[in-house]
């Protein structure tokens, strides 16, 4: 081997458009400071209906504190320990029955989901039918169908099923999820004014500013670069929107990924340049390890390309703020 050849081969060059904001969003930190100061306070086992928020590695991180997650609130024996509801909000029921068992319950729904459950229950009070914009099995969706009782809510996925909403002398009103793709919940929202001209909507935008601002940012990006990573879990809404917005935004390559692991590097190779996002349930280390892996096979330059500044905060749940 000649001195030339055992010298290693230089990396190519690649260029990294962070979008901002990404990551975490206010009731997401909420909800992780909620079992984190749970279990400073109480001490392990903390309890978990569902995960807290969608994102593997998070709710593996909580379980190696503590935490103890569970589908339903029948999985958990009598105990005193703090059972905490998720992020995403919970139906009626589900307090209801962990009043009924007599347990230290705290709810870390996200506030800005609370809203559109208090919309609706308004919505419902003064005798409006109320049509919820959102994705069928969703816990948010489960959660919100839940303030009210059975089959007050009008499930609506697509414009097409506004079509086929059946007319009814009552008035109507909408809410939305909070993780929703921005364009296609505007798309709805238009077919329902349509049809149905005098629809109550929120005073306020339902999709969350969090869910607005990071889809915002990639479509700044995704037309800049040769491919696109949303850092997020499979099962999270806003993670998999934001993949849906870089695709229609002209990105070739486009791809949710939990984390580094699983980059399939027949698709990212010979790139010049890489979008790089995440979900709102995505930390900051997956986002790092996304971008230390691409290092690793390329000279990186990291640029922020930023749209919005965020600086939404919520308070702990009252059960858990110091002195309660």
């Amino acid at each position: 081997m000649t001195a030339a050849s055992s010298r290693p081969a230089s990396k190519p060059p690649l260029t990294i458009l962070l979008a901002a904001p990404r990551g975490f969003c206010a009731g997401v930190v909420r909800a992780i400071d909620a079992v984190e100061q749970a279990l400073r306070l109480y001490g392990p086992p903390v309890y978990v209906r569902h995960e807290i928020v969608h994102n593997k590695y998070v709710v593996e991180s909580l379980k190696a504190k503590g935490a103890i997650f569970v589908d339903e609130l029948s999985e958990i024996p009598q105990t005193r320990a703090p059972v905490i509801f998720s992020a995403h909000g919970v139906p009626k029921s589900v307090p209801a029955e962990a009043e009924n068992r007599n347990f230290f319950a705290i709810d870390a729904t996200c506030p800005l989901v609370t809203k559109v459950h208090r919309e609706a229950a308004i919505h419902h009070k003064r005798g409006r039918r109320v049509v919820l914009v959102g994705h069928r099995g969703h816990p948010e969706v489960i959660g919100t169908m839940g303030q009210l009782p059975d089959g007050a809510v009008h499930l609506v996925e697509t414009v097409d099923d506004v079509a086929r909403l059946v007319a009814e002398a009552a008035p109507l009103a909408y809410v939305t999820q909070t993780t929703l793709s921005v364009d296609d919940t505007r798309d709805i929202v238009e077919a329902l004014h349509a049809r149905f001209p005098e629809i109550i909507g929120p005073h306020k935008e339902d999709i969350c500013y969090a869910t607005t601002n990071r889809q915002e940012a990639v479509k700044r990006v995704a037309p800049q670069v040769d491919a696109l990573i949303v850092v997020g879990s499979p099962n999270s809404s806003n993670s998999q929107r934001l993949k849906e917005v870089a695709e229609r935004a002209g990105c070739p390559v486009a791809r949710l990924l939990l984390r580094a692991s699983d980059i399939d590097w027949t698709l990212f190779s010979g790139l010049r340049s890489l979008g790089v996002t995440a979900g709102a349930s995505a930390p900051d280390v997956l986002i790092e390890e996304i971008v230390d892996a691409f290092a690793q096979r390329y000279a990186v330059t990291v640029e922020t390309v930023s749209t919005a500044d965020e600086n939404v905060f919520f308070p702990l749940p009252r059960e858990l703020r110091e002195g309660a």
